[in-house]
This record gives structure tokens, C-alpha cells and sequence, in this order.
């Protein structure tokens, strides 16, 4: 794919082997998660349509969810040809080594990476930078400033959202994937500033995720966000927008994607 070309990735969401969709980082606990299908059969529609990768965010807890996950990976490896991305309760390089034996072509870690951000430089060093991506989720907390938040979005790290970026960067993350608390699941459009900010501090590709609800946002996080590549869930689940009609509004509007 030509290194120039902006991505557009399918996001799903898998717990105990079913895709789901919440709000503003909504949990199963909190009851506000929705059963959207299976994960193999999402993917293959995908994968039909043209993404250009596939994010999988396990948030299984349990052992027995763990090892449907990598039963799924298993088999959309075998029958899609886009790349995969496993994130969700990777807490060491023996976890990453399972989902990369899986099919999975990249590792993506949140928690993990803010109890022990050494977690970065072993897996760059053991799987190369390419595999590591750091999903950093960000909430405002004040005009041009971000904070990291953990738990999904309900714990304050304390750590500026630039900084930990930054950070990241230099121990060896290849990508960052930023999820803007505050837009996630509203469809009211990708959080352009943060996006932008965070873009502009780093020299890795930065996948802008949480809040794509018309084709225009899409546009809009690519060219003024500056982002890589946008990451969407809903849209696609729930049958409003194809990969396909996303990619050709993209090409649209002067953006250069990589088209079937």
C-alpha cells in the first residue's frame, strides 16, 4: 500500500465472542454495551468491502473469553487478507506472542503500557516497532489540554495526553491509535484538535478514533486532525456506511486511499 494513502479500519468491540457497541466508553458492567454479531462474520464483510485493517479490542475478562478470541483471530487470519490489530488484556510479551502466533500483524496496549511503560520497549525490541501500537485515551480538561484516562475513561492518570504520546513514541511504539473520550460513540464528529496535537508531536502514523458519524468527519480528521488513517465502529456495524462509499467520498474530497 502506498505509505501516502490514508486507512480507514472497522473497530470491534469482542466480548465473549460477540461484537458489541457502547457510548462514551460504555462497559458490560455498566450495561450499556449492545450485541452488534460475530466477529468472524464482520470481519469477512469487511474485508470484502476494502478496509484497510481490522482492530479487534477484546474486553473479555475471563480465561474461557480469552481463548474464544484467539480461536477468532485464528480464522480471520486465515480467510481475510487486511491486517490485524489485538488489543484488550495484553499484559505481557507472552500475551503479545500468543495473539501474534493467532495471525494478529500488530499488538495494541493501553493499561498495560501506563502500569509498566517498559512494556513498550520489550515488545519493540522482541516483535519490532511495526507490531507495537499505544492506544492513548484522551478527555479535555481544559481548553488545549488533555489528560489520560484509564478504566475505560473513568480514571484520571494524571498524565498530560501529549507528553504520554511523546513518550510512548520514544520507547518504541510504531503507531498510535488516540480515542477521544468525549467524542466516543456521540457520531458527532472525530475531536479535531486533539487529534492534530497529538499528530504534530509525534513522527509515528496516528489513527484518530470516536465520534465518526457522516462521511465528512471522516474527511475532516484526515486533512484537518492530520490523522493517518480514522477508526469507526457504528457506522459500519450497523449498516449506514460501507468501507467502500467512505474510501470513495475520501478520494472525493482529494484524499488519497487505496481503492478495490
Amino acid at each position: 500500500m502506498d505509505k501516502l494513502a490514508k486507512r480507514v479500519i472497522p473497530c470491534l468491540d469482542v466480548h465473549d465472542g460477540h461484537v458489541t457497541r457502547g457510548q462514551q466508553f460504555g462497559r458490560a458492567e455498566a450495561g450499556e454495551l449492545r450485541n452488534v454479531g460475530n466477529p468472524v462474520e464482520l470481519a469477512q464483510r469487511y474485508n470484502a468491502q476494502g478496509a484497510d485493517e481490522m482492530v479487534f479490542f477484546d474486553i473479555t475478562a475471563s480465561a474461557h473469553g480469552r481463548a474464544t478470541m484467539v480461536e477468532t483471530i485464528e480464522v480471520v487470519a486465515e480467510t481475510c487478507f487486511m491486517p490485524l490489530t489485538i488489543g484488550g488484556g495484553i499484559r505481557t510479551l507472552e500475551d503479545m506472542g500468543i495473539m501474534l502466533r493467532a495471525g494478529a500483524d500488530k499488538i495494541s496496549i493501553n493499561s498495560a503500557a501506563l502500569r509498566d511503560p517498559g512494556l513498550i520497549s520489550r515488545g519493540a525490541e522482541k516483535y519490532g516497532s511495526q507490531c507495537i501500537v499505544v492506544s492513548i485515551d484522551a478527555r479535555r480538561v481544559e481548553p488545549g489540554r488533555w489528560q489520560v484516562f484509564s478504566h475505560g475513561g473513568r480514571q484520571d492518570t494524571g498524565r498530560d495526553a501529549l507528553e504520554w504520546a511523546r513518550e510512548v513514541v520514544e520507547r518504541g511504539a510504531g503507531e498510535i491509535v488516540l480515542n477521544s473520550i468525549d467524542a466516543d460513540g456521540t457520531k458527532a464528529g472525530f475531536d479535531i484538535e486533539v487529534t492534530r496535537a497529538v499528530a504534530e508531536t509525534v513522527g509515528v502514523p496516528v489513527v484518530a478514533s470516536g465520534g465518526a458519524g457522516t462521511l465528512k468527519h471522516m474527511s475532516e480528521v484526515l486533512i484537518d486532525g492530520r490523522a493517518d488513517a480514522v477508526l469507526a465502529a457504528s457506522i459500519f456495524h450497523f449498516g449506514e456506511f460501507t468501507v467502500g462509499q467512505v474510501k470513495d467520498f475520501l478520494a472525493s474530497e482529494g484524499i488519497q486511499v487505496r481503492l478495490l
